[in-house]
């Protein structure tokens, strides 16, 4: 758990980067063998991309790695993954996904938990990160989540 909690401030630290940015305050790290590999956040916005969520972006930076590696990974992310980043997540057979919430906004996890441990950290940072931006931008938080 205290390694876990450790991870997440990673997490949060890349989503409070992003929300600096201008964007959408998700960040997501990649841990393989107690070590960060990866970082991301949310950079839709701020690169006007369609698919730069914050765990995309974090497999991105941590490159290309082997089928193998990936099933030594954590993915730690500040939000429960949407369907797209869930999708990479199973692709790539990365076997633990760590979240900070799911209040805000809740993936496919019923679908995810058949292949994945999922853990839910139900951090309160989280949760108000994320409350205060919609408050501020509704508009940029809907145009993320397709509403």
């Amino acid at each position: 758990m205290l390694q876990d909690l450790r991870f997440m401030k990673a997490a949060i630290q890349e989503a409070r980067q992003g929300l600096k940015e201008g964007g959408i305050p998700i960040g997501a790290v990649l841990v393989k063998d107690g070590r960060i590999i990866g970082r991301g956040h949310n950079r839709r916005a701020q690169k006007r991309s369609a698919i730069l969520h914050a765990e995309m972006d974090c497999l991105e930076n941590a490159g290309r790695l082997k089928l193998k590696d990936y099933r030594h990974c954590t993915i730690y992310s500040t939000l429960s993954p949407c369907d797209m980043c869930t999708g990479a997540i199973l692709l790539y057979k990365i076997p633990r996904v760590v979240i900070g919430e799911n209040k805000t906004f809740k993936g496919p996890e019923r679908y995810s938990r058949r292949r994945v441990k999922l853990v839910n950290l139900d951090l309160q940072e989280c949760k108000d990160l994320m409350a205060d931006f919609i408050r501020r931008r509704p508009e940029l938080w809907n145009e993320d989540i397709g509403e």
